[in-house]
């Protein structure tokens, strides 16, 4: 919407440039190439608030992002210190219980490294493309 609201500011001042030039009766020539100057500079501009904008949602996007994978680090940290616990009590040991966590965490880390490609490559670059792509409701 920020968008929009400084397109028609520049808009605005350009038509006002357009109507001083018509009644100071410019050569029509003249009035042609400042016309294309213009548009030229209003192109210009469209393109640099664009980029602006797909920065911005590209960067609040990956801080979403960020924030939720800080979250779930948290939750695996209480959860494999729990589990680490109750493992040791159960196998006599407290360290048993962190040796058999850090087992367990080794075990989930090789499944991922085998199938990173597959389960975190293509759906991340998939997401940031879908995110580089998407037309918002003043692109329509």
């Amino acid at each position: 919407m920020n968008l929009k609201i400084q397109l028609l500011k520049y808009s605005s001042i350009l038509l006002h440039k357009k109507i001083t030039a018509m009644e100071n009766n410019t050569a029509p020539i003249e009035s042609l190439l400042q016309r294309a100057e213009d548009y030229g500079k209003t192109t210009l501009t469209l393109l640099k608030l664009n980029a602006v904008d797909k920065s911005a949602d590209i960067f609040s996007y990956l801080v979403v992002k960020l924030v939720l994978l800080l979250v779930a680090v948290l939750l695996l940290f209480t959860f494999s210190v729990g589990l680490s616990l109750w493992l040791g009590e159960w196998l006599g040991k407290t360290y048993y219980g962190f040796f058999a966590t850090t087992g367990i965490y080794l075990l989930i880390g090789l499944v991922i490294y085998i199938f990173k490609t597959v389960w975190i490559g293509a759906p991340v670059r998939n997401a940031v493309i879908t995110e580089i792509l998407k037309k918002h409701d003043h692109e329509k």
